[in-house]
């Protein structure tokens, strides 16, 4: 049987799997179940201009990790990935910080991983590369001599042809994407837009299934959902709900109804959108005044981009600006917190929700989405809040579906979420769950290396 190789920009270590892991982690884990290798950046920036491989094994896996140098994590991470090709494909042109030192860095650093990973690879693996920071890496794999199967996965969206065209040199980045067997990604919109780009960029015309002639080969294009262990998060949700932290929640909640969001802090989130629409929802509809709290978890990332920072302090002034005007000395109607949580007590926190807002504004696919559905009491189910624009809400229609440029629709989601007849509730609930146990980890992982070994 061929062994996997799994590809990510990072290798979460065997302790951080299933407490801090990111959706990413938690969504692929599940093709290394038989064992495998995990290749990718350690985290850690070396001073070192040259790094070796560490390789730790755990349950049948090896992860093998190289550093960057602090010139590489710049340009390569903070730089042209995240100042460049994030903003872009989250459709947020007016973001990009494009040099081309950064252009050069990102090629580099997928040179130096796959001149790492070609000497790890066996004959018969089958490697499977993760995400937009490493693009280039099936060509550069490529042009080492390494002839294994190779698919790549795009977790975020892909914007249409109009909008790639203003990348800078990005007929070569689009190129790189024709080194693999098979290149996945989230939706149908997704997939249709990268074919376009395709098409109008390269003058490459794809077939009705996707696929396209390269000077090595075939490439097909797949749209492949990635899901969730919904049975394992609902069962962890179940044994939640009797926590120590679940309980504290309740008790601060005084009985009252709790709002939550869950997100990494990043301007894709549609979080400033968010704040206004509750500091709405407090102003046209009083009634639901010191009856509810919103909670919302924005974990701190990639601190060293100004946007963030810049994003941080507009939120901080808006949740300062709510509770100033509407709290009472009981009740603090917006609880903000920049410290990630284990998703262990997440889940006790979903089960508990009455709402989830899930309102990004661009979003591959948005597993939160998912695992608030699996997290609930159909007793007495919650209502979900999502955005047009997130992937999941291709699958997951019988969700209150808002756009979320407009704080005042999801205002009114809000009201029709907090004030929804029980039995609407289970209606929605019960056919959001059929879908979210259908399509799960399990059947993302199998469904995409089913493809890659045809």
């Amino acid at each position: 049987m061929a062994r996997v190789v799994i590809v990510s920009n990072r290798v979460p270590v065997p302790t951080e799997r299933g407490a801090r892991a990111g959706g990413l982690a938690v969504g692929i884990a599940d093709a290394l179940k038989d064992g495998g290798l995990w290749f990718g950046w350690s985290g850690q920036i070396s001073a070192s201009a040259r790094n070796p491989v560490r390789k730790i094994e755990a349950d049948k896996i090896t992860y093998a990790t190289i550093d960057l140098n602090q010139e590489d994590y710049d340009r390569f991470y903070v730089g042209y990935a995240n100042s460049t090709l994030w903003p872009l494909l989250h459709f947020r042109l007016g973001l990009i910080d494009f040099k081309r030192e950064d252009l050069d860095g990102y090629f580099s650093v997928n040179r130096t991983f796959a001149a790492a990973l070609a000497l790890e690879l066996e004959p018969d693996d089958i490697v499977w590369i993760h995400d937009y920071h490493l693009i280039p890496l099936g060509a550069e794999l490529r042009r080492l001599g390494v002839r294994n199967r190779l698919g790549f996965f795009l977790h975020i969206p892909f914007v249409p042809a109009s909008l790639f065209s203003a990348l800078p040199q990005g007929e070569k980045l689009l190129r790189a994407f024709l080194a693999y067997d098979v290149v996945g990604l989230q939706t149908e919109e997704h997939r249709r837009d990268f074919l376009d780009a395709v098409k109008q960029v390269l003058g490459t015309e794809p077939g009705a299934d996707g696929a396209f002639v390269t000077a090595d080969g075939t490439s097909r294009a797949i749209a492949n959902p990635i899901g969730i262990d919904a049975r394992g998060f609902a069962a962890m949700a179940t044994k939640a709900e009797r926590s120590t932290e679940t309980k504290r929640l309740l008790s601060s909640l005084v009985g009252r109804d709790l709002v939550i969001g869950v997100d990494r802090l990043d301007y894709s989130k549609g979080l400033p959108n968010r704040f206004a629409a509750f500091g709405k929802l407090l102003h046209d509809h009083p009634e639901h005044r010191q009856k509810v709290s919103y909670l919302q978890v924005a974990a701190k990332s990639r601190e060293d981009v100004s946007e963030y920072q810049a994003l941080r302090r507009e939120l901080d002034r808006k949740a300062g600006n709510i509770n100033g005007r509407y709290a009472e000395f009981d009740w603090v109607p917006l609880r903000y917190m920049t410290r990630p949580m284990s998703r262990a007590t997440l889940a006790g926190f979903y089960r508990a929700a009455k709402v989830a807002l899930v309102t990004p504004l661009r979003d591959g696919m948005n597993l939160v989405a998912k695992e608030f559905i699996a997290a609930q009491d159909l007793n007495d189910p919650g209502v979900l809040i999502l955005s047009r624009f997130a992937g999941a809400a291709e699958d997951l229609s019988e969700a209150l579906i808002v756009n979320p440029y407009d704080p005042g629709e999801i205002t009114d989601a809000m009201h029709q979420a907090l004030t929804m007849p029980l039995e609407e509730r289970r209606d929605r609930m019960d056919r959001l769950r059929a879908r979210v146990f259908t399509i799960t980890a399990e059947s993302y992982c199998r469904n995409f290396l089913a493809a890659l070994a045809a």
